[in-house]
C-alpha cells in the first residue's frame, strides 16, 4: 500500500494522455506534488501531439500501458469511457497493478466495474472533473471505491485541488454531479455566448460584448465565493422600478430558472441511462 504524506511528491502514471491528463499532470507539478521526470504517460501510438506535449513538461511518454503501471504509485485512468476496461484488462495481471491507487476519471464508469477488471487489492477512486481544470479552475467531485482508505480520498483531493477544487460525495450522487460541474461549462457557455448577443443587438461591438458577457460571467462568480446567497447577491444589484429589476422578469416570464434546472435534471437523467450501459 502507498506510503506518502500530503506534501511528499509521488510517482504518478496517466493511462491515456490527453488534454485533461496533460492539464493534470501541469497542475500536479506547479503544486510540487510530483516532479516532472516522476509523471508517466502513455498516448496512443497516432497521437504524438499529446506525446511532445508531456516530453514537454520534463515527464516521460510511451505509447503502451503496462510500464505506465510500473512506473508510478498513483494510476490515473483517463480514457474514454468504453475503453476503461479494456485498457485496465491489458494491465491486470501484472504484479505492480497490485496495492497500487487507481483513479479513474471516465465519466459514467462505477467503482465496482473498475475493481472487478483490476486485481482485488488494488484501490479505486472515482472522479468526475471538468474543462476549466485546463486553466486550474476545475470543479471535481470524488467517490471512493469500496477498497479506497481515508487517506486515499485525502491524497486525491489534494491532487485535484491543484486545478481547482474537489469534494468527496458518495458514489450514487456521481450522476447529478457529472450534470452539473461536468456538463455545466456547456450552460455558462451558452448564457456567456447569449449576453454577448443582447449586447449586439442593443448596438455594442461583438468583441466588446463577449469580453463584457465573460467578464461580467467571471465577476459574479468571483463575488459569490467570497460568501453569501446568490440571491442575495442578485438582489444587492437589483434597484427598485430599475432595468435590472424589468430583465429579471423578463427572464422569469420565459422560465430562464426552470430551463436550467431542467436542463441539469436531464443531463442526470442521461448520465444515468449511459452508466447502465456501461456497467452492465
Amino acid at each position: 500500500m502507498i506510503k506518502l504524506t500530503l506534501n511528499e511528491a509521488m510517482k504518478i502514471g496517466f493511462i491515456g494522455g490527453g488534454r485533461l491528463a496533460f492539464a493534470l499532470a501541469n497542475g500536479f507539478i506547479s503544486a510540487g506534488l510530483a516532479k516532472p521526470e516522476e509523471i508517466t504517460a502513455s498516448c496512443h501510438p497516432s497521437d504524438t501531439a499529446s506525446a511532445q506535449a508531456f516530453k514537454g513538461l520534463g515527464a516521460t511518454a510511451l505509447f503502451e500501458n503496462k510500464s505506465v503501471v510500473e512506473r508510478s504509485e498513483v494510476v490515473i485512468v483517463s480514457v474514454k469511457p468504453d475503453v476503461v476496461v479494456p485498457a485496465l484488462r491489458e494491465i491486470k495481471d501484472l504484479t505492480a497493478s497490485k496495492n497500487k491507487l487507481f483513479i479513474s476519471v471516465a465519466m459514467g464508469v462505477s467503482t465496482a466495474t473498475i475493481e472487478k477488471t483490476l486485481p482485488s487489492e488494488a484501490r479505486v477512486i472515482r472522479v468526475m472533473p471538468n474543462t476549466p481544470a485546463l486553466v486550474k479552475e476545475g470543479a471535481a467531485a470524488l467517490s471512493r471505491g469500496s477498497r479506497a482508505t481515508a487517506e486515499d480520498a485525502k491524497l486525491t483531493a489534494q491532487l485535484f485541488r491543484a486545478v481547482g477544487t474537489c469534494d468527496e460525495v458518495p458514489e450514487y450522487q456521481m450522476d447529478a454531479v457529472t450534470a452539473l460541474s461536468g456538463s455545466g461549462p456547456a450552460y455558462v457557455y451558452m448564457l456567456i455566448e447569449s449576453l454577448a448577443d443582447g449586447g449586439v443587438r442593443c448596438g455594442l461591438p461583438r468583441d466588446l460584448a463577449l469580453r463584457l458577457a465573460a467578464q461580467t460571467t467571471l465577476g459574479a462568480a468571483a463575488m459569490l465565493k467570497t460568501g453569501g446567497h446568490p440571491a442575495a447577491m442578485k438582489d444587492n444589484v437589483t434597484s427598485p422600478g430599475g432595468s435590472t429589476a424589468e430583465g429579471t422578469y423578463h427572464l422569469e416570464q420565459n422560465g430562464f430558472r426552470s430551463a436550467v434546472i431542467g436542463a441539469v435534471m436531464a443531463a442526470t437523467n442521461r448520465c444515468k441511462l449511459v452508466n447502465e450501459q456501461l456497467n452492465n
